[in-house]
This record gives structure tokens, C-alpha cells and sequence, in this order.
């Protein structure tokens, strides 16, 4: 992308931002994910679970949740997409499988948003698969849509309406993983 290409993304994306309703302010996002981890401390505690965030989306939500999940875990991560940078969903491709073992362990996978559920449903099917004990599932976002999910996430931060949503790990076109708040985009 040349030099021109990239401002007039940047304008793009600016003005996508200007034009976003925003949903959840950056306190209202840190209070539910403290809420979050409690009730995984709560839960997982006491079994020095392996955690297995989903790239990219998950890596803001994840960032912010290591700190506060204060008893022992071993970390990896999963890299399984549907989405890329469009805003309808696509195939899954898998780019990297857990290289931790996870056979016997109590496994926790923590992605960005449960939108319909087919990414997470495959990834805890992989996770059961290789033999873990156990498999449980945090999303920071849960939306809101008028059909059932294949699975129902143990540990939600906050529902979402059915509308596009960014911020906080989920992006825009591409954009936007970075803010601290969720947003939704105009029209959307």
C-alpha cells in the first residue's frame, strides 16, 4: 500500500470512528472484565489451567486479563479465523493449533466476541479432541443475534446488541482493535 493508500485508510477509518455510536465506555469495559475474572479465578483457580487466547481478536481482551487473574496458568495461543478484515463471515482457517500439549489439562480458550459461535464451537471440539479434561470458553463480547449458537460461553464480559461492533480486540475493516471501549458502526 503506497503512501496515498494509507491516508486515505486513515481518513476512512476516522471518519468510521466519528460516525460509531459508542456502546460501552472504557470504565464500564474495565468493570466487567474485572467481573470476568473473578469468576474465572472462581472457577479455574485452583487447576493451573493452560490458556489458549485466539489471535488476533482476542489479544487486547487477553492483555488485559492476565493481570487480574492472580493463581498459576500456562499460556499459548490458537490462531483460527473466519472472518479476515470482512465484515460478513468466510471460511475457518486454522494459521497455528495449540503447541502446548493439552491432553489432561483444563483448558481455558478466550476470544474477543461470540458472534454466531461456529470459531469457538470448532476450536473447544480441537481442545476436547486432544484430550483436555476440561474445556471452557471467555469471550468479552456476547452479541445478541435471533438464532441459536452451537455453544453458550462459560465466562461473557458484556452482551452486545446484533450490530457490527469494534473496539477492545474486535476491528473494523481491519481497524480499531485498539480502543479501550466498544463502538458499533453507523448503520450497522
Amino acid at each position: 500500500m503506497n503512501h496515498t493508500d494509507l491516508n486515505q485508510k486513515r481518513l476512512d477509518t476516522e471518519a468510521m470512528l466519528a460516525e460509531a455510536d459508542l456502546l460501552f465506555d472504557q470504565a464500564t469495559c474495565q468493570t466487567a472484565l474485572e467481573t470476568m475474572a473473578a469468576a474465572i479465578t472462581a472457577e479455574l483457580g485452583g487447576s493451573y489451567p493452560l490458556l489458549l487466547p485466539v489471535m488476533g481478536g482476542a489479544v487486547v481482551f487477553t492483555g488485559k486479563l492476565l493481570p487480574l487473574l492472580r493463581f498459576p496458568l500456562d499460556f499459548d495461543y490458537v490462531h483460527v479465523s473466519r472472518y479476515g478484515d470482512k465484515l460478513e463471515g468466510g471460511n475457518f482457517h486454522w494459521s497455528r493449533a495449540p503447541q502446548s500439549s493439552v491432553e489432561g489439562r483444563d483448558v481455558l480458550i478466550l476470544d474477543d466476541i461470540l458472534d454466531e459461535g461456529h470459531t469457538m464451537a470448532a476450536i473447544k471440539q480441537h481442545v476436547l479432541d486432544l484430550g483436555a479434561k476440561s474445556c471452557h470458553t471467555a469471550v468479552f463480547a456476547n452479541k445478541l443475534i435471533n438464532k441459536p449458537k452451537p455453544l453458550v460461553a462459560d465466562f461473557v464480559g458484556l452482551d452486545v446488541p446484533n450490530r457490527y461492533v469494534f473496539g477492545y480486540g474486535m476491528d473494523a475493516a481491519g481497524a480499531w482493535r485498539n480502543l479501550d471501549a466498544i463502538y458499533a458502526l453507523a448503520g450497522h
